[in-house]
């Protein structure tokens, strides 16, 4: 079981740190001429983001915040290229770690925070009692909306370290078990392992796609 979890593990044989590198991994292996001239994957490529760009502006009011969906397209972009990344063999994942993770969210959690409650300080107040809570239940409503702002740092982060382990993981034991099955066992496993890695390469970029919107959503709870 200590081997297990020896795949999250960021050090090398030699005690080096060069598995973090694996956050620039994907600007590295781009080519340029992916940037300077068209072709089909940056028609691909364009086509996503231009997908990504008209379901972010129902959620923004781009009259008040022109361009911020950029900002949540390069965090779907990231989150997704690293999900993606950890699939390949002998390659790290980086956010299956909270200390990524976590670096994430929590900088960009605190930056809503800031901003709603030092520009719509009247408009957070509001928004700790729901509409029609009895007056009764208020008190208790205003710790329950606290709690939750607070913890929303710590669920994104979690969410996502959550499902890119839970993947890795059942990838590994079916791994490591197909060296100890029959001959006749093999295909089915085999089958299994490619239906469970078409899976995972979907929940890869689910996760970007509900990361960029939930921090969508807290954004304009504060705006």
């Amino acid at each position: 079981m200590t081997n297990l979890f020896s795949i999250f593990d960021p050090s090398t044989s030699m005690k080096i740190n060069l598995n973090w590198m694996s956050l620039l991994l994907g600007m590295m292996i781009t080519p340029s001429w992916y940037w300077m001239m068209s072709g089909r994957y940056l028609m691909m490529m364009m086509k996503m983001l231009n997908k990504m760009n008209n379901e972010f502006k129902m959620l923004i009011k781009l009259s008040i915040n022109k361009g911020s969906t950029l900002m949540f397209i390069s965090l779907f972009v990231l989150v997704m290229m690293n999900n993606s990344i950890g699939l390949y063999p002998y390659l790290f994942t980086s956010t299956s770690h909270l200390s990524v993770t976590l670096s994430i969210a929590l900088p960009m959690w605190l930056s809503f925070m800031l901003m709603g409650w030092l520009k719509n300080t009247k408009h957070m107040f509001t928004h700790l009692v729901p509409m029609s809570t009895p007056s009764t239940l208020m008190p208790l409503m205003v710790c329950i909306e606290t709690i939750s702002n607070l913890i929303r740092p710590v669920t994104l982060s979690v969410r996502l370290t959550a499902n890119m382990i839970a993947g890795h993981l059942i990838l590994t034991l079916l791994g490591n078990n197909m060296m100890e099955m029959s001959f006749m066992m093999l295909p089915i496993m085999t089958l299994i392992q490619t239906t469970l890695m078409i899976l995972e390469s979907m929940v890869a970029i689910i996760q970007g796609y509900v990361m960029a919107t939930l921090s969508i959503l807290y954004s304009s709870e504060v705006n």
